[in-house]
C-alpha cells in the first residue's frame, strides 16, 4: 500500500515547528535501568499523596496500592541481586528507602 504524501501545509508546519500537538513526536526517555524503576517509584509517590495524580489533577492517598508498588520494587531488587551495576543498586536502594520512610510516615507507623 503506497504511503500518503504530506501536504505542502504540513511540510511547512514541520519546518516552522508549528505542528499540531497530536502531530508532535513524544520525547523518549533513555533506555536504561532507571526507565524500569521510575514508573513504579512515581506511581508510589502519587499513591502516597506526595505527588499530584496527572490524570485526576489532585493528590490522593491509597496506602494499599502504594505498599504494593513498594513491594514490587523490593521484589525487583531481590530478583536482580548480584546482577546490577553498583550505581543501579544504589539508585534502587535509595528509591526504596525514600518510599518506605514516606509510607511509614503516612501510615503513622513513625513520626518525623
Amino acid at each position: 500500500m503506497p504511503e500518503k504524501k504530506e501536504t505542502q501545509k504540513k511540510k511547512a508546519e514541520k519546518k516552522t515547528g508549528q505542528e499540531k500537538p497530536e502531530e508532535q513526536k513524544e520525547i523518549l526517555p533513555p533506555l536504561d535501568f532507571s526507565s524500569l524503576v521510575l514508573p513504579f517509584f512515581t506511581q508510589a509517590l502519587i499513591k502516597l499523596g506526595l505527588a499530584e495524580d496527572p490524570f485526576a489533577k489532585r493528590e490522593e492517598v491509597n496506602l494499599d496500592l502504594a505498599k504494593r508498588l513498594i513491594d514490587l520494587l523490593d521484589l525487583f531488587k531481590e530478583r536482580t541481586k548480584g546482577n546490577l551495576k553498583s550505581e543501579e543498586e544504589k539508585f534502587l536502594t535509595a528509591c526504596l528507602h525514600q518510599l518506605k520512610i514516606a509510607f511509614m510516615e503516612k501510615a503513622k507507623i513513625i513520626k518525623l
